[in-house]
């Protein structure tokens, strides 16, 4: 799902100057109330410093967040890239906070993974197609909300709905467990003018919780660090829609969501765009030339698709360990393999099996895992 050809990955140092989080504001701003002993309530900062230099006078950050690495390298960017708006930059790395209290599993660290995208463009230029989502339900909170009938920016509706898609869509976690929560002036953070969080229901932490979030931060980042340019014969500085998502908590949203157990087995009901293997294969026992018929079919279809192999233990055992971590296709190499150059392929979620001859196995692997129903494949054998 790319959203447009002048978006760029890069990437930067954890460690950024004080000056850069002087003029972010969040050596003013970024803090957490802490109550002391006799009941006042103080603001805690929970940027982490670092000493470094000869002396150790000199004040660095450790990055609370990945956006800052995009705002102080992104003139030099614009120019490099032939001074096109809207462009993108994003970053997928490491960002630190120094939590009062780390808790609740992945969702409160001093140490985590962030993946971001800053949009900058001009203001009152972001075009998007809009056409294209007027008509398309948001779910905001436990309603659907047509995009057309919200009052606020277009472009934002737009990048709303692109991430709506790539959870229902692309993950494919159900509507039910997935909303967007408007942020007002007072939850919202400092620096944002809109602030929609993204939230998923996660049955091991009590219901839904913040994964992550679309801002749109205005021109404050540019204009507190000086990102002055000229576009299109105008100096301007240019205005920031924010995409961010915690890495972290956003497996951990997967692995509850997708979580099954059942009476004889646990496993993960992960689709093929997130699963961590696609098919594996077995062979039946390791005797009788059919480990060497088993490779064979590995080779023919490890091009093709994310496959493993696996001969330790018995096919029962082969089968769980496969459940467990959400591979979604299984195939076996048998005595009857030999003879008819067949193999059984079965689906983890209902364990049923078919036959399938090895010179159809790649079409029809295809479209199992595309969503085809085994059954319509071929004939159930269990």
């Amino acid at each position: 799902m790319k959203l447009d050809d002048n978006y760029f990955e890069i990437d930067d140092v954890n460690i950024l100057s004080e000056d850069v989080f002087k003029n972010s504001g969040h050596l003013k701003h970024f803090s957490d109330p802490l109550e002391d002993e006799k009941g006042n309530v103080n603001q805690f900062n929970m940027m982490l410093e670092v000493k470094v230099g000869v002396t150790g006078d000199e004040r660095m950050y450790l990055r609370p967040e990945t956006a800052q690495s995009p705002y102080i390298s992104f003139k030099r960017e614009f120019m490099a890239l032939r001074e096109k708006l809207p462009m993108g930059l994003a970053i997928i790395g490491k960002a630190f906070r120094n939590e009062i209290n780390p808790r609740q599993g992945f969702f409160r660290l001093r140490e985590f993974t962030q993946a971001e995208l800053q949009i900058f463009f001009k203001e009152d230029e972001f075009d998007v197609n809009f056409d294209e989502v007027k008509d398309y339900k948001l779910r905001v909170m436990d309603k659907d909300v047509k995009c057309s009938s919200l009052k606020i920016p277009k472009f934002y509706i737009y990048h709303l709905v692109k991430i709506q898609q790539f959870y229902l869509d692309v993950l494919k976690i159900s509507k039910e467990k997935f909303r967007f929560r408007e942020l007002d002036k007072d939850e919202r953070a400092f620096y944002n003018k809109i602030h929609y969080d993204i939230e998923l229901n996660m049955d091991s932490l009590g219901g839904f919780k913040e994964v992550g979030g679309l801002h749109y931060r205005t021109d404050y980042d540019t204009k507190n660090h000086k990102v002055l340019i000229n576009y299109n014969g105008k100096n301007i500085y240019p205005h920031v829609l924010e995409l961010s998502f915690g890495v972290d908590r956003n497996i951990w949203a997967l692995m509850d969501i997708f979580y099954r157990k059942e009476k004889e087995r646990e496993l993960f009901l992960f689709n093929r765009n997130i699963a961590p293997v696609e098919v594996a294969v077995f062979p039946l026992v390791n005797k009788d030339k059919i480990p060497e018929k088993a490779e064979e079919v590995y080779e023919l279809i490890k091009k093709d698709f994310n496959v493993f192999y696996d001969s330790k233990g018995s096919i029962g055992k082969m089968y769980r360990r496969m459940d467990e971590i959400g591979c979604i296709a299984m195939i076996t190499v048998d005595h009857d393999s030999l003879k008819d150059n067949d193999v059984t392929l079965r689906d983890r979620d209902s364990m049923k099996q078919i036959r399938v001859k090895v010179s159809d196995l790649k079409e029809k692997l295809s479209k199992f895992l595309d969503g085809v129903e085994l059954n319509k494949l071929g004939k159930l054998i269990n």
